[in-house]
């Protein structure tokens, strides 16, 4: 068979060495071919080439952003039976997607286990999602601080108005306090800092305790058939379950969600710190069920639309977008096929 390996050399816990002997595994069985990634987009470049030149399987090296791009890249025209599937070795911080396949996390023992699926033909199709975005103030290349992006924005710099094409995510969308802390993270991480587990509670800390958003909520949201709710000021859309990890600790507030089905959602209204305290405790537990005044959880969604009042950060698959006043969500049964 014949493999295209889309790696990200700058992904977290992918050194060369790590490369080589991932290489090493896949080659035992597969025609291996690898493609580095340089720039953003050239993931979904790459994977929209290997389906064109009837690559038998792409296989992702790096972190849940390589995954989102290939995935971007292989669903560009949408499903269909020609649509090479997707193998993932972990290479990132967090690796949501790769996890909730079953791999390990080291990843040429996650190469290894590639390996055996596709001897064995363990493919299975799974639902993923598409979202679209209106209003958006793009995220450049390098991100800057998101309080300047969001006070730029507030000033009213140049965004698109209406609704932006959809894109793929497979594992978790959001608009708001999560996509606000991504981006602070994302700007320490721009100015050469690590991303760690605590510099992610640090930064949700802040981000909750100062920020505006708990204070003065901005967004509704709406689902087909029911009232809208409004009032929100944090909206989180999964496709799996958990919906993030801090190193070996599952962050589960929609323990509900899978591949299987269409899409968990969990938002919060006005909360005060004891509360949200609580919520996150609750997240943290074995046997997670976040509950109370101000939440509000879905399970099993088609679609769902949030719109804000003033623009709210966005992101798809743990990647900050910029900002926007609305996302449309629709799930997608059946959507790629995957070696499992």
């Amino acid at each position: 068979m014949r493999a295209l390996v889309v790696a990200n050399p700058v992904a977290t816990t992918t050194s060369r060495g790590v490369r080589d002997r991932v290489l090493a595994a896949l080659a035992g069985s597969l025609d291996v071919q690898l493609a580095e990634t340089t720039h953003r987009g050239h993931g979904a470049e790459l994977a929209r080439k290997a389906g064109v030149d009837g690559v038998d399987v792409v296989v992702t090296l790096g972190g849940d952003g390589t995954v989102n791009e290939v995935v971007n890249g292989l669903l560009h025209d949408g499903p269909g039976q020609d649509v090479p599937p997707l193998a993932v070795v972990p290479g990132g911080s967090t690796n949501v997607f790769a996890r909730a396949l079953g791999r390990s996390r080291d990843p040429v023992a996650a190469a290894t286990e590639v390996v055996e699926s596709v001897r064995a033909g363990r493919v299975r199709r799974i639902s993923l999602a598409t979202a679209s975005a209106r209003g958006v103030s793009a995220a450049p290349a390098r991100l800057p601080d998101p309080v300047a992006a969001r006070a730029a924005a507030d000033a009213g710099a140049a965004a698109s108005p209406g609704w932006a094409e959809p894109r793929w995510f497979v594992f978790s969308a959001g608009l708001g306090f999560d996509a606000d802390v991504i981006g602070r993270v994302e700007a320490h991480r721009a100015r050469g800092r690590r991303s760690t587990g605590l510099l992610y509670v640090q930064e949700a800390t802040g981000a909750f305790v100062f920020g505006r958003e708990r204070r003065d909520p901005a967004m509704t949201a709406q689902l087909p058939g029911r009232p809208a709710v409004d009032g929100l000021f944090l909206c989180l859309v999964s496709n799996v379950s958990p919906w993030t990890y801090l190193g070996a600790r599952a962050v589960n507030p929609t323990p509900d969600a899978s591949f299987d089905s269409g899409l968990d959602v969990f938002a919060l209204g006005r909360t005060g710190v004891l509360r949200m305290l609580r919520h996150v405790r609750e997240a943290f537990g074995p046997r997670p069920d976040v509950r109370g005044d101000g939440v509000h959880r879905w399970h099993d969604l088609t679609e769902l639309t949030l719109t804000a009042r003033r623009p709210q950060g966005w992101q798809l698959d743990g990647d900050h977008l910029g900002t926007a006043t609305g996302l449309r969500v629709r799930s997608v049964p059946d959507a790629l096929a995957v070696f499992v």
